[in-house]
């Protein structure tokens, strides 16, 4: 399996995003809670694209390491550049990145310095992000752990120009093992991805923490399927994917109620899921992968998917909605 065919399904997780325009509609209707309308989409499209770059970022990391067979330890492995010992480029698959590799010493990195616009043309990234892989490691044994430095990631959305900046740790680990360029043989692989001191920098200076444990699940049937799920638990609340504190200083939660699934044989659609997002005063539920009367449907092929949201603001009124993705 080409590498550069397992990166587009990767990168279909931006899927909070759907939140933003749901969060629109809803404002557009009615404000019923103590958190204003303007704030609640402004928190929406954070939530959003934070979420969407980590998901991103591990997509790169992912690719980069499975593209060296010095890291991944998989045979199968498409080497990039020319081996040699101590620091030196590879060829990158990420079109707004380069990417060095250092064997030469007990600790193994991978740095990966952004530097442009993406293929896309929708967003601009700079900054490094260090994959560090104790030597003896192969990301393709079980168990294995590395660790994701990320400095002064900012990101830039080109349509806006407003940005957000990432700092912080994020612990991968390759929980079941192997690679995922062996995948079809494989079967399934189950990643996990952790972090505790990310920060985030928003437009308006405003820093604040925030966290993330999540696990996918890479199967194949009749095509890669990729399936998601939140780790962390808080209390009675279970399947937490991020949380943390918004850039108005409120508390936040995203639960995946559903693991959220994208499947190859869909053209690479998130097919099912469900989303939870719990902010102050106002929680926001989507159902992914329903038909136009809300009911799930197998794949529209090219055609449409719906989504179902349910908003549920202070003093105990509900609205849905039904909308296309």
């Amino acid at each position: 399996m080409k590498l550069k065919n397992m990166y587009r399904p990767l990168m279909a997780f931006a899927i909070t995003g759907i939140v933003v325009f749901a969060a629109c509609k809803k404002s557009n209707n009615t404000d019923d809670s103590n958190t204003s309308a303007t704030d609640v989409q402004t928190q929406s499209d954070d939530q959003s694209r934070v979420s969407s770059e980590n998901d991103a970022l591990t997509n790169d990391v992912n690719v980069t390491m499975n593209d060296q067979s010095s890291v991944t330890g998989s045979s199968s492995a498409v080497r990039s550049g020319v081996e040699t010992t101590g620091s030196h480029p590879v060829t990158s698959l990420i079109c707004d990145a380069s990417v060095t590799i250092d064997t030469s010493n007990s600790i193994r990195t991978i740095t990966i310095t952004y530097n442009g616009a993406n293929c896309n043309g929708t967003r601009t990234r700079t900054g490094v992000v260090t994959v560090s892989i104790p030597a003896g490691v192969k990301w393709a044994n079980k168990g294995a752990v590395v660790t994701v430095s990320i400095q002064n990631l900012k990101i830039t959305r080109i349509l806006d120009g407003k940005s957000i900046t990432i700092n912080g740790t994020h612990t991968y680990t390759n929980v079941s093992g192997g690679s995922l360029v062996n995948l079809a043989t494989l079967g399934s692989i189950t990643h996990t991805v952790t972090s505790d001191d990310m920060t985030i920098t928003f437009d308006n200076g405003a820093t604040r923490s925030w966290h993330i444990a999540r696990q996918r699940v890479y199967s194949f049937v009749n095509g890669i399927v990729v399936t998601e799920t939140g780790l962390h638990t808080d209390g009675s609340t279970t399947g937490i994917t991020e949380w943390g504190t918004n850039r108005f200083g409120n508390s936040f939660e995203t639960v995946f109620t559903t693991p959220v699934v994208v499947k190859q044989s869909c053209n690479w659609r998130l097919t099912s899921g469900q989303i939870e997002v719990i902010r102050p005063a106002v929680t926001v539920t989507l159902t992914l992968g329903l038909d136009s009367t809300g009911n799930p449907t197998d794949c529209p092929g090219t055609g449409v998917y719906y989504f179902k949201l349910v908003w549920a603001g202070a003093g105990g009124k509900t609205y849905t909605f039904i909308l296309p993705y």
